[in-house]
């Protein structure tokens, strides 16, 4: 196919750019008039590679060229990290808008979408193609507009919900239509009094930006469209503050047990005797409200507050922003806007806060990832870190993955694993490691799992006397910024995930021959393709670079993977022995696939329930996606 793509390059480069555009329309014609795709594929790459090169000063390298063609028929290309995969999605899309039905590029994040739209904007514009961007903070009318583009950006997250939106305002003005397996086929912008009020299009194609993550690691959780429902803001309020006062009076054995791999809390039936107690407490201010609920609600609202204190962490789950809860996506390190935990969750870190109750929601609509995608009619990705998830990818969605070879042999060197007895000597060698990295003028990238411990680890830095920057959730106005400078020489950053997939950090003058970027691993995450994502932003594109993993015995990925009690013996272990530890450095791979492990068993289940949910609602006559009607 390469060289049929050049012969047409070499023969359209001699268009102006107003012939560019002519020669656009006319694919556009021939492909909405039954041309077949195959036939049209080597002109429109090269249409492409020529407008980018315009437009951007960027010509697709062969290697992009070959992951755009394996996007288009449907695959996951795996690209590594820094092999330019935002050009390389122009392919497929462009070739999907040829039809006039809309594609869609989900990515992670709102800041990948708008830069990622605005980016790649001109190369579209010299095609002649209209780009619209969908972000959580667009109003419905901008969102619509958007979606009537030929090419739309937006996060995963953002196409589910409208989605369900779409559902939503379609049953409230009485414009539902079933199609194939009980499937609604309103599709929004036509005009026609029944569905011009909804927001999407019908759904043709998309491309999955960092597909393992979106179509992976989020899908244990389903898009829910919530609605206020349940008891007046006053009464729950009462209810949800005085289990806040009574949750720390209770012991663990003695009053609940804690299943810790289900996040379970249960009261024992000592348990529920001390609460009745409380609740007729004049210590903890039993009001009129309370009174009124029956006991097991009471037990309930105190195992979700026990549930909420052992793992609901400020500043790592959620930040707190004035006088309201923040959920911090665990991800990609960002604030989710809008959004909240369900089954009263939010409600109960409202309580522990000390702020206003803000009232309870229930389900009205929701799918879970792997359905919302599987309705797509085109479904491809893009990812630097599919290696492991192969099997998961062809089972649940039917995409093969095709790897692509990197432009530039990799450069990028691993240190060895540094594994410590404690978190606070850790923190101490990574101090040290970073002073000995700066003193050679080379920028040190270190990666934190939450914003707590990013913040932590920038107050020892400070001690230390070593100047530096610090990239969270609470810079996002400062985020460009901060990236642009990340490669200069002796530069600093210390990160969440918001510097993992999407970001691009260009080496500074003499950086390279100082050995490049090197990143440090302060923890191990909950899956390998988060860990492999920090690491991928050293030693881009045939770049120098190097990284080092840290790790100690009392991180949190122990007692997820391995259980308390086991995390607990290598705690003690740790903090008695005098080291060295880096021959465990296997122990923490072995916690990290066991979560992993879970994880995929958590994915299974959730789609096996909405499955049979879908199923028994489309037996009753219902739309799968929404709860009926009170």
């Amino acid at each position: 196919m390469l060289p049929r793509i050049g012969a047409h390059e070499s023969r359209l480069a001699r268009c102006s750019d107003e012939e560019l555009c002519k020669e656009s329309r006319s694919l556009q014609w021939r492909s909405r008039s039954g041309e077949s795709p195959v036939r049209l594929l080597p002109e429109a790459c090269a249409l492409v590679r020529i407008a980018g090169k315009r437009a951007l000063r960027m010509r697709h390298f062969d290697e992009q060229i070959l992951g755009g063609i394996a996007m288009y028929y449907g695959c996951v290309a795996e690209m590594q990290t820094g092999e330019g995969k935002t050009l390389a999605a122009t392919l497929p899309l462009y070739l999907a808008a040829l039809l006039g039905r809309g594609a869609h590029l989900a990515t992670a994040n709102d800041y990948l979408a708008q830069r990622d739209a605005e980016w790649m904007g001109p190369l579209y514009a010299l095609l002649g193609v209209s780009v619209g961007v969908v972000t959580s903070s667009k109003p419905p009318p901008e969102r619509r507009r958007a979606y009537q583009c030929d090419i739309t950006y937006g996060t995963a997250k953002e196409f589910g919900f409208d989605f369900l939106r779409d559902r939503l305002a379609a049953r409230r003005l009485g414009a539902s239509a079933s199609g194939p397996q009980g499937f609604s086929t309103l599709t929004g912008g036509s005009g026609d009094d029944s569905t011009s009020h909804l927001l999407q299009r019908e759904l043709f194609m998309v491309v999955v930006d960092e597909a393992d993550s979106v179509l992976i690691d989020e899908a244990r959780t389903p898009l829910v469209v919530s609605e206020s429902r349940g008891p007046s803001p006053e009464s729950a309020a009462a209810a949800y503050r005085w289990a806040a006062a009574s949750a720390p009076r209770l012991e663990e054995s003695a009053h609940y047990e804690y299943d810790a791999r289900e996040r379970q809390v249960a009261l024992t039936a000592e348990g529920r005797r001390l609460v009745r107690e409380l609740a007729q407490s004049p210590e903890l201010a039993p009001s009129r409200e309370l009174a009124q609920l029956a006991a097991h609600d009471l037990f309930e609202h105190v195992e979700r507050a026990i549930k909420v204190n052992r793992e609901m962490v400020r500043d790592r789950h959620y930040v707190v922003r004035g006088k309201e809860v923040v959920i911090v996506d665990e991800f990609t390190g960002r604030l989710s806007e809008g959004r909240k935990w369900r089954g009263g969750i939010h409600q109960a870190v409202e309580a522990r806060e000390n702020l206003p109750i803000s009232p309870e929601t229930g389900h009205a609509a929701q799918v879970t990832i792997q359905n919302f995608f599987r309705r797509y009619e085109r479904l491809a990705g893009m990812t630097g870190t599919a290696t492991g998830s192969e099997g998961e990818l062809r089972r649940t969605y039917r995409l093969g993955v095709v790897s692509i070879p990197t432009h530039r042999p990799s450069r990028r060197t691993q240190l060895p694993d540094a594994v410590f007895g404690t978190g606070e000597s850790r923190w101490q060698a990574v101090v040290d490691e970073v002073r000995r990295m700066h003193d050679v003028g080379r920028p040190v990238l270190v990666g934190t799992r939450s914003i707590d411990k990013s913040e932590y680890l920038s107050r020892l830095l400070t001690a230390a006397g070593i100047e530096h920057q610090v990239l969270n959730a609470r810079q996002l106005a400062s985020e460009a910024d901060i990236i642009a400078q990340a490669g200069q020489a002796g530069k600093v950053t210390v990160a969440t995930n918001m510097a993992g997939r999407g970001t691009d950090i260009q080496l500074g003058p003499g950086v390279e021959e100082q050995g490049g970027l090197h990143v440090i691993a302060t923890e191990l995450h909950e899956a390998r393709r988060i860990d492999r994502q920090l690491i991928g932003r050293a030693a881009r594109q045939g770049d120098a670079g190097s990284y080092r993993q840290f790790m100690a015995l009392d991180d949190e990925i122990l007692s997820i993977g391995l259980g308390p009690e086991t995390a607990e013996r290598w705690r003690e272990f740790g903090s008695k022995g005098e080291g060295p530890f880096d021959d465990r450095a296997g122990l923490f791979r072995r916690a990290q696939a066991r979560v992993e492990r879970e994880h995929r068993r958590q994915r299974r289940l959730l789609l096996e329930h909405e499955q049979r949910r879908a199923k028994l609602h489309q037996q009753l006559g219902q739309d799968p996606y929404l709860d009926s009607p009170e």
